[in-house]
């Protein structure tokens, strides 16, 4: 499905250059080799979070907190919308008009305006 995935990205990518690199976000089910050629094909530099032994020794050695992944981020967030958490909304345009209203309060909060 990676191959599909990145065969199918909609929007026009500048070519990545040495100084300017793209890189790829994937989780822990990506490592192996296949995933590793297909980054390589399409010129992107993968970050995968490593596994078992070699993920205590990255802790170790690591001088600064990992990020946390921006997509488990924001479902976090979504997830304080009961409404979106569990969905109650029987027609699919309601529901999307939530999650749209709970992006605009997301970012709203985010955007830091009032202090």
């Amino acid at each position: 499905m990676v191959a599909d995935t990145l065969n199918s990205i909609p929007v026009e990518r500048p070519e990545p250059t040495p100084e300017d690199p793209q890189g790829l976000c994937l989780d822990k089910a990506y490592v192996g080799d296949e995933v590793a050629e297909l980054g390589h094909e399409f010129h992107f530099t993968l970050h995968i979070p490593p596994k078992g032994k070699e993920a205590q020794q990255v802790k170790q050695q690591a001088r600064a907190k990992a990020r946390r992944w921006v997509v488990e981020r924001t479902h976090s967030w979504m997830n304080r919308y009961r409404g979106i958490l569990i969905r109650w909304n029987k027609k699919p345009a309601n529901y999307i008009a939530m999650l749209h209203m709970a992006f605009a309060f997301i970012i709203y909060g985010r955007m830091e305006l009032f202090g």
